[in-house]
């Protein structure tokens, strides 16, 4: 069962996820707010998977209320404001309804966010797989075949050792965070490599599958320190 709260300043729009909520199995709504201060004492004392959380609201956006957040819990954003799309999927968040939404709509993000709970249960610590968001959908990697990470303005090219780039609009903090940092680490600021990847290092340059990668200033010391480990 996910365990979920609603954040929006109009109680109507708290209405309609109540009730779509109470229809959906493994959904369980434990409290609605208002306030978005009153939602942070709540968050607390008490954990949850998931928020819907309005992005329009008169005392805080949802998506600065969100970026205070410290923990991982993941979050479907709920605004009539199609403008905010872009920035509430930078953040990561498991989907975006546009209001009004319908049932059916509801059902596919929420099971998102069922199945990526899955996802996260059944790797635990011993991660061997990447999901990430493609165009909407879902998209699982091996991290095993991941050969280096490329920022590209707004968005991601993870480049395979088996198959095509994959692009994403994501952060390199973002995904740095969703990889094993015992062997992911930042070099440059548009490069992540994994380690076990790396050919040979000369002149500040690391070599992997045949492709220079160069080592940033501010990286250098890390990357020595972790690659002569």
């Amino acid at each position: 069962m996910i365990k979920a709260i609603a954040i929006d300043d109009e109680p109507p729009a708290l209405k309609v996820l109540e009730n779509f909520c109470g229809k959906t199995d493994f959904i369980s709504l434990e409290k609605t707010f208002t306030k978005p201060n009153e939602a942070t004492a709540y968050l607390q004392k008490n954990a949850v998977d998931i928020l819907f959380l309005d992005i329009n609201m008169p005392s805080v956006s949802g998506i600065d209320f969100f970026k205070t957040m410290q923990d991982k819990t993941m979050v479907i954003f709920t605004t009539a404001y199609s403008e905010y799309a872009v920035e509430g999927f930078n953040l990561n968040a498991v989907d975006y309804l546009l209001k009004p939404y319908t049932f059916e709509r509801f059902t596919q993000a929420v099971t998102k966010a069922r199945d990526f709970q899955q996802y996260m249960n059944e790797t635990g610590a011993a991660l061997k797989h990447l999901v990430v968001k493609v165009d909407y959908s879902l998209v699982k990697i091996d991290i095993a075949n991941i050969q280096l990470i490329e920022g590209l303005d707004d968005y991601l090219k993870i480049h395979l050792a088996n198959g095509k780039p994959i692009v994403v609009r994501m952060t390199m903090k973002a995904i740095l965070e969703k990889l094993p940092e015992d062997n992911f680490i930042r070099v440059h600021r548009s490069y992540i490599v994994p380690l076990n990847k790396i050919e040979h290092v000369r002149n500040k340059n690391i070599t992997i599958a045949g492709q220079e990668i160069p080592i940033g200033n501010s990286y250098e010391e890390h990357f020595f320190k972790a690659f002569g480990r």
